[in-house]
């Protein structure tokens, strides 16, 4: 796609049509763009698969079309997880659009994540838990020593204690990126409650083992996850968890999602999103 035109990246407000004609980008419904995240089996649709193990990092691209299944191996997983435009890094993922453009402080299925210029990035087509945390960041590690102490690689080997964040900047490293392009994160598998004094509470055990959640990208996405424990989880011993992840086939990136797709009609800010979205790839 090409950058020479400022009209890309022009905000939602000035690439939005008019009300009258918030489906004049959507396509006709086709059996071929039905979330294949709801059949019993996605083995045929299968790109790739690769387990990301217990406390370490891991970074990818997706493109537009793909679908992303993430299974909790063992129960008890968090994914720390940030996602960026992969042919223009400075178009990413934005929490604050996330939310309040959703009426949310949760995630789950319906809901999609929003960049910075109002687009898509990617929707959520499938979850077993009904609830993942976009709030409380990511553990440094200063807080990892205070909780955990240390384990480094030179005693410890694969054992090691990493934290999440730093985890992040490793992988962000390998694609140009930095800790100025460090941005807020969300922590799938994780669920946390806010008492009625503000407080945020960490709920334990909320994910089991062989719980997932399916995202659907809408555009071609750099991916980048940690492992490594919640934040706030009270845990005194480091234990993270391993995870699974399972690329497959959702629609042909020259394609587009139905104009009654579920993630698009979920909310009514969602069908002027996929809108803008779909203009980048028209």
């Amino acid at each position: 796609m090409s950058l020479s035109t400022s009209s890309e990246f022009a905000p939602a407000s000035a690439s939005t049509p008019a009300s009258s004609d918030l489906h004049a980008f959507a396509p006709p419904v086709s059996a071929s763009h039905l979330p294949l995240a709801d059949a019993s089996s996605i083995e045929a649709a299968t790109v790739w698969e690769h387990v990301v193990p217990a406390g370490t990092h891991w970074s990818g691209s997706l493109r537009r079309g793909l679908g992303l299944r993430i299974v909790d191996l063992e129960g008890g997983a968090n994914v720390s997880t940030v996602f960026y435009r992969q042919d223009a890094p400075l178009e990413r993922y934005n929490m604050p659009d996330t939310l309040k453009a959703q009426h949310t402080a949760h995630l789950t299925r319906g809901f999609v994540l929003y960049s910075d210029m109002g687009r898509v990035m990617a929707s959520i087509v499938a979850d077993t838990l009904g609830w993942h945390d976009p709030l409380a960041g990511v553990g440094d590690a200063a807080l990892f020593a205070r909780k955990y102490g240390t384990a480094r690689y030179q005693e410890h080997r694969n054992a090691m204690i990493r934290n999440g964040r730093d985890s992040l900047l490793i992988e962000l490293g390998k694609h140009g990126l930095g800790a100025r392009d460090l941005i807020a994160n969300i922590n799938f598998f994780s669920k946390v409650s806010v008492e009625e004094d503000g407080a945020l509470r960490f709920v334990p055990d909320h994910s089991s083992a062989g719980d997932s959640i399916d995202l659907r990208f809408e555009m071609n996405t750099l991916v980048v996850l940690s492992t490594a424990p919640h934040p706030l989880d009270p845990n005194p011993v480091y234990a993270p968890k391993a995870v699974k992840l399972i690329a497959y086939k959702q629609y042909a990136a020259d394609e587009r999602v139905p104009a009654d797709d579920f993630c698009r009609t979920f909310r009514p800010e969602n069908t002027r999103g996929f809108i803008n979205t779909d203009m980048l790839y028209a």
